[in-house]
């Protein structure tokens, strides 16, 4: 997934809000929160940096992509304890994939909000 590909499918989801901040990093967020982060991130160990996307999961997701090849537990977020996913790279063959968890992150997120906001955005009826 590209960063277009990656902002159109964000923008894509209800209420949702684009903002660039932390260093140029696309941060899309529902109802004031985030639920994803899309940009350049430094991987350790090489001089170059890489795309990354970072995204809230679940537990099970979360321990099911922490050690996953081309996952990693995202920098800042995941070391305060928040269950958030970093994927490395622009690997077409995880595209589907990650939509998913975009899209999942994304209802974590909406689905926290009170149901008057959520009304209020047209999440719900």
């Amino acid at each position: 997934m590209t960063n277009e590909e990656f902002n159109t499918f964000c923008a894509s989801q209800t209420a949702t809000e684009h903002v660039v901040q932390w260093g140029g990093a696309d941060v899309w967020k529902v109802g004031g929160k985030v639920f994803a982060i899309g940009g350049w991130t430094k991987v350790k160990g090489q001089a170059d940096k890489e795309v990354g996307f970072t995204f809230k999961t679940s537990e099970n997701n979360y321990l099911f992509l922490e050690n996953k090849e081309g996952y990693r537990p995202a920098p800042y977020l995941a070391s305060r304890g928040m269950k958030w996913i970093q994927k490395i790279g622009v690997d077409s063959s995880e595209d589907e994939a990650l939509r998913y968890y975009i899209l999942e992150s994304y209802k974590m997120i909406a689905a926290a909000l009170s149901k008057k906001k959520q009304r209020e955005l047209g999440i719900i009826n």
